[in-house]
Formats: structure tokens, C-alpha cells, sequence
């Protein structure tokens, strides 16, 4: 039996002048996509490495309840997080709500009032700005008596050191970095330069903590920032470390004093780590683990395709076409809000679930503008699964990721192309 995958495709919606425009890029990618399957191979005989050192048996993906005490697999869990990052200790949580929670938890359980926290590549991510205060908010750490303070980084994208040596001072307790470029247009920071940045700060001030926020960077390159230098590395399991299994969860690795000063702040002062049923779920968090190395290497293909699609209709793309990556994330200016809108209309209707659904701008809680979102996931708002979402302001710019296989990040990426085209927002050449 004669099959076509055109002819699949064709049936999802896709014009045959889509196709063979995404074929054509797809060609010229084929020794990039061989390099990204070497990182995943080497990645993914790390996470086997840890899970055979710490001798993972069926017995560790029984549940436990109430208070959760003695939970072999949630320790083991932890046991092999810290091994795979090359770190002392790990929290890694259900209990953990998401990304910006575990921040929470790691920046709370380890300043004080009084401390100051510095963030020396400018302003992070928007849910950030009222945990720390920048935006007033119940409980945030302004509140607490808990400075703030940001250097920029240069038009060029490299780091102030010179404004960062300045900013460091008696009151600096925790440097934050974010590795990722959140909804900023500044480059994605490697490993290496994350390190080169911690290996500066600690010549100024050798005990302050370093941490890096590692959301969409899990599994990217074959390092990690707690390689280098970071006191602690923190990231969600809703995104590459879950490996589109997790459910539920964050995890914070690193010292492990400052592992269990977040423990405390998790739980109680008091009980730390000792606590925090898992009801079931360990065997989904050790698979989605297992399987991240291969889900993020398919997230990055897809991310360089959208790259190379979009960057070849004219429209400016963050990273370009041929630039080295350091998270799954890729940014595209439109321009105008049209073009985030129908980017988002194309990557639902390519989705598994809610494809039926249109994505609309809204008031999303964190945010200071309208944000659309695109997400038909299987886990509400896993953004390793197929994803786009951005905020409707100026440049209008769409931040896509994910794709729990290369082939549905393909099809996303054609489909978004198929609705911007049929808005005449752009002309296949």
C-alpha cells in the first residue's frame, strides 16, 4: 500500500505552496538536525547513567499520601536530578505548582530582609516582576524588606561588567540569571557565557549565590549551568525536564544548603524535604525524564525550522537562521498584533487537543498587557508540548516552542505559515 505524507498533510489543512516552501528549508537543515540528535544521544545516556547509579526500581514508582515520609521514589527522584546536573542536592516537586513558583521558592527560601538581589541581565521575565516587587504585589519580596536591583545588558547583548562590578555591593545576597530570553529581544545566554558571567561575580564576591532561571534550556546543549559555576539551577517539569509526561511539578538543584533553605520555604520550616506526598506520580516524573533528552532535541529542530521559514518570508527572526541555540524558544516580529494572532491560530489548529479552539488575546494574571496563548496540550499549558503564545504590544512579537515530536513541531510550523499567508500578512517567494 502506496502512502503520501504530502497527501496527510494536504488533509490537515495544508496547501501543497506551504508544503513544498517547508520541504525546500527542511533539506537545508538535514547536518544541523544530525548535530542536535548527538547532544540528545550524550544527554540521554547521562539520564540513564543516574538512574542506573542510584539502582531505579519499579519499587520507586509506588505512591504515598498524607505526609509522604519515606517516600523511596520521590528521594530517588531527587537523587538522580542531582546527578545529572553534577549538583549536591535536589527538590524536585509535584507540590511545585510551576516555573515562576519554583523561583519563588528558591529567591524566598534564601534571602532575607535586608539582602539585596541583583539581576545583571536586565529584567526578568514578566511573572517575575511581582515576586520581587517591581510591579506591587501581596507577599512579594519588596514587601519582606528585600531589595532589588538590574544592570542591563549592552545594545549588543553582552554583559555591562563594568555597571555589574558597580551594582554588587554589601547588601547583594543572590544574583538571579535568566537564561532564556523570556519576552525580551536580547539573545538566549549559552552555558558557557552563563559561567564566563558567574566565574566575574564570585572574583567580586565570592559568597554570594548564584542562580539561573533554566526554564526551555534543560537538555539543549550537553551542560548545565550547575557545570559551571551556579549555586543553584531551578526550571519546571511542565517544560524540557518533564519530557511532556509530567503532569505537575518544578525542581531546584544545586548547593545543597541552599536546596534545603528552599525546602523550608516549600514546606515548613522544620520539615524541609522530609514531607510532600508524590500520589502516584513518580514513574511519570522518571519517564518524562527519561524521554526529555529526545523530546527537546525534536522542540530544537522544530525551533530552527520556524527559524529558517519565517526568516526567508523577511521577518526578523531571534535566533536567526543559522545562529548556535541555547533554549527551544524562537522569536518572530511581526510587526503588528496581526501577525501574533494568526501565528497562534495556526500552532491550536495543529494541535492534538482543543484544535477546534481560536486562541484571543485576554488579561492573563502576571502580565502587564493583553497575552495570547496557543496551546492544544495534553498538559494544560506544558510548553515542551507544541506552543506559542506573546504579548500584544509592541514589536508584536510570537515566542514559539515545543513539540513533543519533530514531526508535530513541523506540522505547527506549516500550519502557522498557512494562516499567515491566507491573511496576506506574508507571500511565499
Amino acid at each position: 500500500m502506496e502512502f503520501s505524507t504530502d497527501m496527510m498533510y494536504e488533509e490537515l489543512g495544508i496547501s501543497k505552496e506551504v508544503i513544498k516552501f517547508g520541504t525546500e528549508i527542511e533539506k537545508n537543515l538535514k547536518e544541523r538536525f544530525e548535530k542536535i540528535d548527538l547532544v540528545a544521544e550524550y544527554n540521554q545516556m547521562k539520564v540513564i547513567k543516574a538512574m542506573q547509579k542510584n539502582k531505579l526500581s519499579d519499587v520507586h514508582f509506588g505512591a504515598t499520601t498524607g505526609y509522604g515520609y519515606n517516600d523511596l521514589g520521590r528521594d530517588t527522584l531527587e537523587a538522580v536530578y542531582a546527578d545529572v546536573f553534577h549538583a549536591e542536592a535536589a527538590l524536585v516537586r509535584p507540590q511545585i505548582t510551576c516555573g515562576t513558583h519554583a523561583l519563588n521558592v528558591a529567591l524566598a527560601g534564601n534571602l532575607r530582609p535586608g539582602d539585596e538581589l541583583l539581576s545583571p541581565v536586565g529584567k526578568p521575565y514578566d511573572t517575575m516582576d511581582e515576586i520581587i516587587g517591581i510591579r506591587p504585589s501581596n507577599g512579594s519580596l519588596a514587601e519582606y524588606g528585600i531589595s532589588y536591583r538590574q544592570v542591563d545588558l549592552l545594545p549588543d547583548g553582552s554583559f555591562d561588567y563594568e555597571n555589574i562590578k558597580k551594582a554588587i555591593n554589601d547588601k547583594t545576597k543572590l544574583v538571579t540569571i535568566q537564561r532564556s530570553k523570556g519576552y525580551a529581544s536580547r539573545p538566549t545566554l549559552s552555558v558557557a557565557r552563563i559561567g564566563e558571567l558567574i566565574s566575574f561575580i564570585k572574583g567580586i564576591k565570592p559568597d554570594v549565590i548564584c542562580m539561573v532561571d533554566n526554564c526551555y534550556g534543560e537538555f539543549v546543549e550537553t551542560i548545565e549551568p550547575t557545570d559551571v559555576g551556579a549555586d543553584l539551577c531551578v526550571g519546571s517539569l511542565i517544560k524540557n525536564p518533564g519530557g511532556g509526561l509530567a503532569p505537575i511539578g518544578g525542581y531546584i538543584v544545586g548547593k545543597e544548603e541552599y536546596v534545603t533553605n528552599a525546602a523550608y520555604r516549600l514546606t515548613s520550616p522544620g520539615l524541609g524535604k522530609e514531607v510532600g506526598a508524590t500520589l502516584g506520580i513518580n514513574q511519570t516524573l522518571f519517564q518524562g525524564f527519561f524521554l526529555a533528552p529526545t523530546v527537546v532535541s525534536g522542540a530544537l529542530k522544530g525551533a530552527i525550522f520556524a527559524a529558517n521559514v519565517y526568516e526567508k518570508l523577511g521577518f526578523n527572526v531571534i535566533p536567526n537562521g543559522t545562529e548556535s541555540r541555547h533554549d527551544i524558544i524562537q522569536a518572530i516580529e511581526f510587526g503588528k498584533p496581526e501577525g501574533v494572532i494568526e501565528f497562534c491560530k495556526g500552532i491550536q489548529a495543529a494541535a492534538p487537543v482543543d484544535s477546534y479552539v481560536t486562541p484571543e488575546p485576554w488579561a492573563m494574571p502576571g502580565y502587564d498587557s493583553d497575552v495570547i496563548m496557543a496551546a492544544g496540550a495534553f498538559v494544560q499549558g506544558s510548553s515542551i508540548e507544541l506552543s506559542a503564545d506573546g504579548p500584544i504590544k509592541p514589536p508584536y512579537t510570537v515566542f514559539f516552542q515545543g513539540g513533543l515530536t519533530w514531526y508535530h513541531a513541523k506540522l505547527g510550523i506549516m500550519m502557522s505559515l498557512e494562516k499567515i499567508v491566507h491573511a496576506n500578512l506574508a507571500h511565499l517567494k
